[in-house]
């Protein structure tokens, strides 16, 4: 008897076919819902609390209230071992953090800063633990959500609808505020929490999504055994050590960005204009561009093609410091060229991030290696001044451009170039 014939290789999605399908748009309302309260804090809050006449180092203070996004790993296992008792494990907590955040925004905006600021701190507060679990929550179901394939585009997707998410409160909220009193301004950007609410409503949960944990510790030390276990004690420590260190010459380098451009001379209405036009939206196309390319070239080889854009756009910085005189048109270069390499660069680095999760662990592991990503954010760039007094700018953005080396020089390891999609996934 003849042997069957081989069974057809499994047709690859093209990128049109994956841009189209409804995970994607799932990607830009999830992406959505997790950025706006961020923003909200980040630009609103302390807006709303200048124009009614809080003092500057109240204000100040407010910054700790960002806390919460770096340890989120810390609850995260909660989210893990627990569903609530409706729409499922992942639905369920995305329901219930989208009604608080609704009506904690809103609640925020009747409050009055001159006499109740420690409350509006603790509801500030409670907002970025409401978002935080949110995110956790999120970011779970995304990744039981988008098959390998689509995980770049996926994330791409989510990245950019998380950074467009900033226009409500960092724009049309504070246009706002100059036409209608507060309370209605807080009313109006929490309905933009809205859509997300009503997605989380009519999607189903993902089919791919394991059981929870058995028990409370299961969920806090099964996750982090396993990812010792699957990648070994020495390959473990390097993943780790890439998510540590592939952002941060970049972070570095953006850390003092406004002081920058104003020591070089240029006015604040220049950087307003330039970097919100050059900025944003070339993040946007970055991320896009990023998250399509990926369809085709895969994750590791995204890693180190974005990763060389990313890593020569700072050297931009360094120009415009040799530069020394203010220049509209180099500044917008600079700008955009960077926001580019941010923009290419995240969507690959999201989606390795993402990669490395084990689906039976999702919120735990996402939330302990996102949280990593945040730490040169949150604690190395706080050397950057100091930095900078010692050196000055021009050497200060060569020294960000070799601390973005070892990054680089690590995907040899965790994310070789020659390494094939199935290869990919078990890296």
């Amino acid at each position: 008897m003849a042997d069957p014939p081989p069974a057809a290789a499994p047709r690859k999605e093209t990128w049109r076919e994956a841009l189209i399908n409804p995970r994607m748009l799932i990607c830009v309302f999830t992406g959505f819902s997790s950025g706006l309260p961020l923003y909200l804090l980040i630009n609103l809050v302390p807006a709303w609390l200048k124009s009614e006449g809080a003092d500057l180092k109240q204000i100040g203070l407010f910054a700790l209230i960002g806390l919460p996004y770096t340890w989120k790993f810390v609850w995260s296992p909660l989210v893990d071992r627990y569903a609530l008792p409706w729409l499922g494990r992942r639905r369920g907590w995305m329901f219930l953090m989208h009604v608080t955040l609704i009506a904690s925004i809103a609640a925020l905006g009747v409050l009055q800063p001159a006499t109740e600021i420690w409350t509006i701190a603790y509801l500030a507060a409670g907002v970025a633990l409401f978002s935080a679990t949110l995110d956790i929550a999120i970011d779970a179901y995304r990744r039981e959500l988008l098959p390998e394939v689509e995980l770049g585009l996926g994330n791409s997707i989510h990245v950019n609808a998380y950074r467009i998410s900033s226009l409500v409160p960092g724009s049309l909220s504070l246009i706002l505020a100059d036409r209608m009193p507060w309370p209605s301004v807080f009313f109006v950007t929490a309905l933009f929490m809205l859509p997300g609410l009503a997605m989380t409503l009519m999607v189903r949960e993902p089919a791919a999504t394991a059981a929870a944990p058995k028990t409370l510790r299961d969920a806090v030390v099964l996750p982090f055994r396993e990812f010792i276990e699957r990648s070994g004690w020495r390959d473990a420590l390097l993943i780790l050590a890439f998510i540590f260190l592939y952002k941060l010459g970049d972070s570095m380098a953006t850390a003092l960005a406004t002081p920058f451009y104003l020591e070089m001379g240029f006015t604040k209405t220049e950087i307003g204009v330039v970097a919100k036009n050059a900025g944003l939206w070339a993040s946007v196309i970055g991320g896009m561009l990023g998250g399509l390319w990926m369809v085709k070239i895969g994750i590791n080889r995204g890693l180190w093609l974005f990763g060389v854009v990313q890593l020569v756009s700072i050297l931009g910085f360094a120009w415009l410091a040799w530069l020394g005189r203010p220049d509209v048109v180099a500044l917008g270069v600079v700008i955009a060229f960077e926001a580019l390499g941010v923009g290419l660069g995240t969507v690959a680095y999201v989606a390795f991030i993402a990669r490395a999760t084990n689906p039976r662990f999702t919120a735990t592991q996402f939330a302990l290696f996102t949280s990593l990503s945040a730490v040169p954010r949150t604690v190395v760039n706080a050397t950057t001044g100091w930095i900078v007094a010692q050196t000055g700018w021009f050497n200060f953005f060569l020294i960000c451009t070799v601390l973005a080396l070892p990054g680089m020089a690590l995907l040899l390891r965790v994310a070789p170039w020659h390494a094939q999609a199935g290869e990919e996934g078990r890296r």
